[in-house]
């Protein structure tokens, strides 16, 4: 469990706070959060505000050499105090510039919004002397969450600096080598571990105006305002409230038009619990003193339906009346005849299982600021789809595309979760009608609250094998929850069938996958886009069967895995990027060694304590399902000779930042650092899509790919050159083929470049007809992991103990950088598997939500088969959902080997656990080895 370090402090008489070595006199109010203080009055942004109440530990200061959650400090008691911040870390702490620069080398950096905090925190345990080796490293970074590393490379770099271990040497590419392939150290990284990285609520412009939202205290309501004018008037401070009539155009947005469905401010009912119907802008003290109860909304609450089955009877509430019933969107995949091969086969298996919501628990929270630049708005905010934002938001607003700037700020952790527009409608609706720049943040539980969820799934599925233990038939329906708008509703519905059968051949074939609305804030997209709930199901229906027929898990997989030149149930036949066998292939030493292993665990251990191994194994399309999908990457040479890469692909920690450079480089055949890098803007970039689905590292890449050997031919005609002749870019030159040509005569473009590329690619796909059939994904991720557990038959608690897992990623682009997507997704699939639930309504904070924490992870190893496919840049493919997708079925296979039941719904809490022991038939105390 997380440690509770903040202690009361008394307050010492002395007028002075010394921070990061500098003296400044205590302000009046010594109330106020040294979050504030440190933030809005020093402008020490580094130190970041996840929660505001003790639980994430992102704010964690040194007060006196001792780390301390800023939040829950009072400016009074730093008075005659030593503060240190992560800005003054490099020379305020004895470790501290090696210790940034440890996270750097071991790459134990992601989207970075954590890492302010974790460095303090291990940086205050080294300089005590309390950090000796990989134990007490995690005893150091305990009460500091982290949603997307896994803590494993963390945990390595602190070891290192407080072991004084040899240092890992940063990774650059080298100067006459490529750049793919390599582990290169993150580009942007230098920026997270110094604080200077600015994220959606750091550096808001002076003298902006705030927004606080009216939020509905009823999941369903009709409701009606009274008198604002009166409000505004009774309020020094306040300067305005706007509500849905303030809305100059299209009260929608949504994340594809034909289903657009969730007002910026809805006009007579609320459709959700905090929904927001209102918005106060004024000045932020005003704003933080405001009691928002007296605001004059007189609410009526309505019947509302929360549950699936309840959502689809025919006399429940409809949601949307342009909607047939409660239900958005119906997915189906159809081959053969399922009913009758199922009803003839010798071995058939049927399961059904039920998942939760799972929280998206990114530190930051939704947070951003906005301005009127003339007739353009521009909003700067965190956000996973900058390009989709704008189309949205000039529709919102009744004006040219070209008309709203989108510019992305860094992603503090995103997984889907920041996909929507949350703040961005309602800051670019403030702006547009106010005279100042407006800036809002969203509370931790206005985040949670509102953010969408993996959908919650209720599954019905059978299987069956021949004689000879070959899959020929699967049949699914699943139930998904949507919640109240269709957000990436119907993403999940038509994504769910294709991979309901998972990476095997089967002949017979019938999955559908329905969405539903409820009165429950929506669900939406999250890594994964429904398929790891749906194997939760599907990939312990593959090991009964396996038992059924006899085999080992492994080989009944093997036997019936997918090969170049098979057909997949939607008719698409395969390519030669199929690397699932050889993804099997690879952990069938680990697999033999764990059955050893816990059979020997299990003879030693007490009667109450099993261990088991599980496996699971999956496919899944990269790109958006059976859609258009495109990227567009420009790269231009300037008269100086400077190649600068406009790539507007969004990081949320997976490493864009680094990975399209790695990709552009060798496409032009240069130097990495020879790249100047543009970055997201839609003013200055080109739409690079969404980063979603795993896509940025196939469809960008391949984009940058083709832009830089755009580019390359271009100089060679220039100079008259072969098309294999090397090409050089200097100071104010080019060359290739021996010839050199000077650069300032040549005329530039409207960007100023004398040669510029900008190149599009969309992989090829097709529609699915009515039977679901044809080509969905231009290729396929394909991997398998396995999870060794230990299960405590009294009390039901399981704990992850080690993950081994294989992924076929086409390419290994920066191997390191994939590691940390394996962990960090592992780290996911264990709290998926074992303890996130959201109960809509309740738990809003991370105290009560829990995510694990760095004494949950199990020891991760990676195994990464490279099966290039002809349409990624050098052969890549995605890992970002892939790494996430099997790990949590993995867990409950080997919650069964352990213990004989069969855990049928998410999470396996311990309550859930002891039920399935019991449904098994034996008391939990009696449990024996399987």
């Amino acid at each position: 469990m997380r440690t509770r370090r903040e202690t009361c402090m008394s307050h010492d008489p002395h007028g002075w706070i010394v921070v990061n070595g500098q003296r400044h006199a205590a302000p009046a109010d010594g109330s106020r959060p040294a979050t504030d203080y440190l933030r809005d009055e020093l402008g020490l942004t580094g130190t970041k505000v996840g929660c505001g109440q003790g639980d994430c530990g992102s704010c964690t200061i040194q007060v006196d050499g001792e780390a301390r959650y800023a939040c829950l400090i009072p400016v009074a008691q730093l008075t005659g105090r030593h503060v240190l911040t992560v800005e003054g870390l490099a020379t305020g702490s004895r470790c501290g510039q090696r210790l940034q620069q440890a996270f750097l080398a071991h790459q134990a950096v992601q989207c970075g919004f954590c890492i302010p905090g974790m460095l303090m925190a291990s940086a205050a345990a080294i300089d005590a002397g309390r950090v000796h080796d990989r134990g007490s490293a995690c005893d150091a970074i305990d009460g500091v969450l982290c949603r997307c590393t896994g803590y494993r490379k963390i945990v390595e770099a602190v070891t290192e600096v407080a072991t004084a271990a040899a240092p890992r040497a940063l990774t650059v590419a080298s100067e006459d080598g490529p750049a793919v392939g390599q582990p290169v150290t993150r580009l942007d990284g230098p920026g997270k571990v110094d604080g200077s990285q600015q994220f959606g609520a750091d550096g808001f412009p002076p003298h902006c105006l705030y927004l606080r939202a009216v939020r509905s205290p009823h999941a369903r309501a009709a409701f009606r305002f009274g008198d604002l004018e009166s409000f505004v008037r009774a309020h020094p401070g306040v300067s305005r409230v706007l509500t849905h009539a303030d809305v100059p155009a299209l009260n929608l947005h949504g994340v594809a038009t034909p289903y657009a469905d969730q007002p910026v401010l809805p006009d007579r009912e609320v459709r959700h619990h905090l929904e927001a119907v209102a918005l106060v802008a004024g000045e932020r003290d005003a704003l933080a003193a405001l009691d928002l109860s007296v605001f004059p909304v007189i609410w009526d609450p309505l019947p509302a339906v929360f549950d699936v089955d309840d959502a689809a009877g025919g006399d429940s509430p409809r949601l949307h009346a342009h909607r047939s019933g409660n239900l958005l969107i119906e997915g189906l995949v159809r081959q053969g005849d399922a009913a009758e091969a199922l009803r003839t086969a010798p071995h058939v298996v049927h399961g059904t299982f039920e998942s939760s919501f799972v929280e998206h628990a990114y530190l930051e929270p939704e947070a951003g600021w906005a301005r009127r630049v003339g007739d353009t708005v521009e909003v700067h905010t965190t956000t996973q789809a900058p390009h989709p934002h704008r189309a949205d938001l000039a529709r919102i607003l009744g004006v040219p595309p070209e008309q709203v700037r989108v510019v992305p700020t860094a992603v503090g952790g995103g997984f889907g979760g920041k996909l929507d527009m949350t703040v961005q409608p309602l800051l670019a609706l403030a702006a547009w009608h106010l005279d100042r720049p407006v800036a809002m943040v969203l509370t931790r539980e206005e985040s949670m609250a509102t953010s969408t969820k993996r959908h919650p799934a209720r599954m019905v599925s059978s299987m069956a094998a021949d004689a000879q233990g070959r899959l020929c038939a699967v049949s699914f329906e699943g139930r998904y929850n949507t919640g109240a708008y269709a957000s990436w509703g119907t993403a999940v519905a038509n994504r769910v069938p294709v991979h309901a059968g998972g990476p095997y051949r089967v002949r017979h074939y019938l999955a559908s996958a329905r969405a539903i609305h409820t009165h429950i804030t929506p669900a939406g997209a999250f890594r994964g886009f429904g398929v790891p709930q749906t194997l939760m199901l599907q990939e312990q229906l593959v090991d009964e069967l396996a038992i059924r027929v006899g085999m080992d898990p492994l080989e009944f997989r093997a036997r019936n895995a997918l090969r170049p030149g098979d057909p997949i149930p939607t008719g698409q036949v395969l390519d030669g990027s199929v690397g699932f066998l050889a993804c099997l292939e690879a952990l069938r030493p680990a697999w033999a060694e764990a059955q050893v292993r816990v059979a020997a665990l299990n003879a030693a251990a007490p009667a109450h304590l099993r261990h088991g191994v599980g496996l699971a194994a999956f496919f899944y399309g990269c790109g958006n399902t059976a859609l258009p999908n495109p990227s567009t990457v420009r790269i231009g040479l300037r008269p100086d000779g400077a190649l600068v890469l406009h790539q507007g692909a969004v990081d949320a920690g997976q490493g864009a930042n680094t990975v399209i450079p790695q990709i552009a480089a060798d496409a032009l055949g240069v130097p990495l650092d020879q790249l100047v890098i543009v970055g997201p803007d839609t003013h200055l970039t080109p739409d690079c899509g969404r980063t979603s689905a795993s896509r940025q590292t196939f469809v960008t890449g391949r984009a940058a790919f083709l832009a830089g050997t755009s580019l390359r031919r271009q100089v060679r005609r220039l100079l008259d050159a072969g098309e294999d002749a090397p090409v050089a870019f200097g100071d104010g030159w080019v060359a290739a083929g021996g010839a050199r040509m000077a650069l300032q005569s040549l005329p530039t473009d409207r960007h100023g470049y004398v040669l510029a590329a900008e190149e599009s690619f969309d992989p090829p796909s097709t529609a699915l007809d009515a039977d679901g059939q044809g080509r969905p994904y231009a290729t396929y991720a394909f991997g398998a992991q396995l999870a060794e557990v230990q299960v405590d038959c009294e009390t039901g608690r399981v704990r992850v103990r080690r993950v081994v897992a294989a992924h076929d990623v086409g390419k290994a682009v920066n191997p390191t950088l994939l590691e940390g997507q394996v962990e960090g997704a592992v780290a996911q699939g264990v709290g998926m598997a074992l303890m996130e639930k959201y109960h809509p309504g309740r738990h809003n904070n991370l105290h009560d939500y829990l995510i694990p924490t760095v004494h949950d992870m199990p020891d991760v190893e990676t195994f990464f088969i490279e099966s290039p496919t002809p349409d990624g840049p050098y052969g890549a493919k995605g890992i970002g959902e892939p790494a996430l997708v099997p790990t949590a079925a993995a867990i409950l296979n080997a919650v069964h080997h352990a213990t004989g039941a069969r855990v049928r719904e998410a999470p396996a809490s311990p309550d859930v656990v002891l039920r399935a022991l019991a449904a098994r038939g034996d008391a939990p105390s009696q449990a024996t080895p399987s």
